[in-house]
């Protein structure tokens, strides 16, 4: 049987609320063809993340997640985000790839980790391509299709793009429990990223903006920059020390009540775009 690139979770009404974690696919396709050890390669997911966020439905938010790993292909990457170093031929249109595509972690990675090898070889155009079709673009279609459909009943739309982060940078530095990313303004109105900012900060957490995360294909595709006419997006990262062992990938005692937290904090914030939505209409 064939894996479905994403699962679907629907509510009993539609609210402009939309959320999406592209990286928590965990079903590890035979066709991968590895080469390096999972338990490592499993360090790239965003474990857990699609259960974290599932009450988000409860707010009328269609919740989409992806089921392939992103160590596979990165739906938060632009199609041409790769290194030619990661290519076995040349690539159809010029490519563009930022630092760390080149260090090794793009669109598809060249890299498990720093200084390991992901594959015994680059990748064909061909498989690259195969990748694209089964798995990249259904994604970006279903996300499509769902910001239109909110634009089309509301006016707008909100997508919340949900992550989770280790809890050290590379520099050894603890994380805050949240970084909100809305690529300085241009994702998301700044009032929309406060309003959630408040609301986290209202249930004890640390939240910063856009330091070191901004958001990245997603929200730049789907958010008022690539979108516009009321659609707009929110990174979300998550401290996986809220919610599991970062080194055994084990839930810990805090993921039931951030995910509690969460379902409150979806709740919240869809009530708030609601009355944004009723506002204007109400003035008509």
């Amino acid at each position: 049987m064939a894996l479905l690139p994403y699962t679907l979770l629907e509510p009993k009404t539609l609210s402009p609320l939309l959320v999406d974690s592209p990286h928590s696919g965990r079903i590890y396709p035979v066709d991968f063809a590895y080469a390096c050890p999972l338990p490592l390669l499993r360090q790239a997911e965003d474990c857990y993340v699609d259960e974290l966020v599932s009450g988000a439905c409860e707010a009328g938010a269609t919740v989409i997640c992806a089921e392939f790993p992103r160590s596979m292909i990165d739906v938060n990457r632009a199609e041409n985000d790769i290194d030619a170093g990661a290519i076995d031929g040349v690539w159809p249109v010029p490519l563009s790839p930022d630092a760390a595509t080149i260090a090794g972690f793009g669109l598809v990675r060249r890299l498990c980790r720093n200084g390991l090898d992901l594959y015994r070889a680059p990748l064909t155009v061909a498989e690259i391509q195969r990748r694209l079709d089964i798995y990249y673009r259904p994604y970006h279609a279903c996300v499509r299709s769902h910001v239109m459909a909110r634009l089309a009943q509301f006016g707008s739309c909100l997508l919340i793009n949900a992550h989770s982060m280790p809890d050290r940078g590379v520099n050894g530095v603890a994380r805050p429990d949240f970084i909100l990313g809305d690529r300085d303004g241009t994702s998301c109105a700044p009032e929309i990223t406060d309003r959630a900012k408040k609301i986290l900060q209202s249930m004890g957490y640390r939240v910063v903006l856009n330091n070191p995360y901004k958001g990245r294909e997603i929200v730049e595709r789907y958010g008022m920059c690539g979108m516009g006419g009321g659609a707009q997006a929110l990174q979300m990262e998550m401290n996986r020390k809220l919610y599991m062992d970062e080194t055994n990938l084990e839930k810990n005692s805090g993921f039931a009540g951030l995910q509690k937290d969460l379902t409150a904090f979806f709740q919240i914030f869809a009530s708030g775009l609601q009355a944004d939505v009723a506002e204007p209409l109400a003035a008509e």
